[in-house]
């Protein structure tokens, strides 16, 4: 079935307003703690820039960290946004009730294992990650960090 630019132009800023509202009160870890939103619109807007226009993977960058970093789920995923995009969120979601080193294991364990939509997502989740780093360090990081 062919794509339809503005049902597509909907889904995109559906998925924005969601994770504008999920991460409503979230900064992120910068010396200026900028809106946690800002991160994931990077995403969106590297692989965008990088030739990925596909709008299920856009709206999984959107919403990667809702189920992450906030209260929403899996099934409040699917049932907003339906399932393809539901599936890639769940792919790249770390279970936060695990200790930092094994959550970092599994996401090596699993990087091979994942959908290339998944890949992409993730993949624009740590350049975004890194760039921001250099450009501005969480406060208290040194070099070595």
């Amino acid at each position: 079935m062919a794509s339809n630019p503005v049902s597509d132009l909907h889904l995109l800023l559906k998925a924005t307003e969601f994770a504008a509202n999920k991460h409503r009160n979230q900064r992120r870890k910068d010396a200026e703690a900028s809106p946690y939103i800002n991160h994931p619109i990077a995403l969106a807007n590297l692989l965008v820039d990088t030739g990925v226009y596909d709008v299920v993977v856009l709206c999984a960058a959107l919403l990667h960290d809702t189920i992450e970093d906030t209260e929403t789920t899996g099934d409040e995923l699917e049932a907003q946004f339906g399932r393809a995009i539901a599936s890639i969120v769940l792919e790249v979601t770390d279970d936060k009730r695990l200790a930092k080193e094994v959550r970092k294991q599994l996401q090596i364990d699993h990087a091979p294992h994942i959908s290339t939509a998944a890949k992409l997502v993730k993949l624009a989740d740590k350049i975004c990650n890194l760039r921001d780093i250099l450009a501005s360090p969480p406060a208290g990081w040194t070099d070595e960090r």
